[in-house]
């Protein structure tokens, strides 16, 4: 399927509104029973199957690479997961094992819905935007890898693979800018931290950091005037300054994802947020990422 030759311009909240709808169709990968199963099978117990399984796309890269192009992980935690991993299964097992779990769980998830004619169109509709990015791979060196997979033929499938590679065009793009505002892995945790968006205890328990890095790491932040003074480990706050640098970073985010989103014009990204919102809100009920 070739992307549309022509593309229509759409506004950085476009591409932002539209990622963000269809996320959970690709988010659920991480939380799916099924997903931890078939990593199981192949071998891989607890963390090692999410690093290993995101990692496949690029082969059997080291963890030094997983280090880096997934940036916010405690290097230790990604080389204790990863160790020994290619020894015993190859990227394409994995990746097979993969796709597979996710239109099991999508199918277990969606029911009926699953194989309905929206999801099909969501699916054209997706692939036309993944296409386009596809043309803009250089510095993006996690979505280059996927870029690079086989699509597979089953449009549910197809759906997962589009968000799949839009998450990680978008994923790549922003550590560009945490990078070029100076901040670390863990710097950039505090800093999500801080906005309340997501609990304490999710990032710290999924980062693997102690308590003394991200205090270290907190008061690095505290001294460029980025957090309040005075907050507590558990309390933080971003200041006006801290404020304006993650707005700052969020928006640029969202620009440098536009280019995929181009492929389908404001109509286009408006009738897939409308085609997938009753999917994803369907994956986030049964999968328990809204609680």
């Amino acid at each position: 399927m070739a992307a549309d030759p022509t593309p229509s311009p759409v506004s950085a909240l476009t591409a932002r509104k539209t990622w963000r709808t269809l996320e959970p169709l690709h988010g659920m990968v991480y939380f799916a029973p099924e997903a931890a199963a078939s990593y199981r099978r192949l071998g891989l117990e607890g963390q090692s199957g999410y690093f290993v399984s995101r990692s496949a796309a690029m082969g059997a890269v080291s963890a030094g690479v997983v280090v880096a192009t997934f940036y916010n992980f405690r290097p230790s935690l990604v080389h204790e997961s990863m160790e020994g991993a290619w020894d015993t299964v190859a990227p394409s097992a994995v990746l097979e094992a993969r796709t597979t779990a996710a239109g099991e769980a999508l199918r277990r998830m969606l029911g009926d819905a699953a194989s309905s004619p929206d999801i099909a169109a969501a699916a054209e509709l997706a692939r036309r935007a993944a296409e386009r990015a596809g043309d803009h791979r250089e510095g993006r060196p996690l979505f280059a890898g996927h870029a690079g997979l086989a699509w597979p033929d089953d449009p549910l499938e197809v759906l997962w693979h589009a968000q799949t590679l839009l998450r990680e065009f978008r994923g790549d793009g922003h550590i560009a800018l945490l990078v070029q505002h100076g901040l670390d892995g863990i710097e950039a945790l505090v800093m999500h931290e801080a906005t309340g968006e997501l609990p304490l205890s999710f990032l710290r328990a999924t980062r693997g950091w102690t308590d003394d890095e991200w205090s270290a790491a907190a008061e690095r932040l505290r001294d460029r005037g980025w957090l309040r003074p005075g907050g507590t480990a558990e309390h933080l706050a971003l200041s006006d300054q801290g404020t304006a640098v993650r707005q700052d970073i969020e928006e640029a985010t969202d620009r440098l994802s536009v280019v995929a989103y181009e492929a389908l014009g404001e109509r286009g990204c408006d009738t897939l947020r409308g085609l997938a919102r009753p999917f994803s809100r369907a994956v986030v009920a049964a999968s328990g990422m809204g609680g």
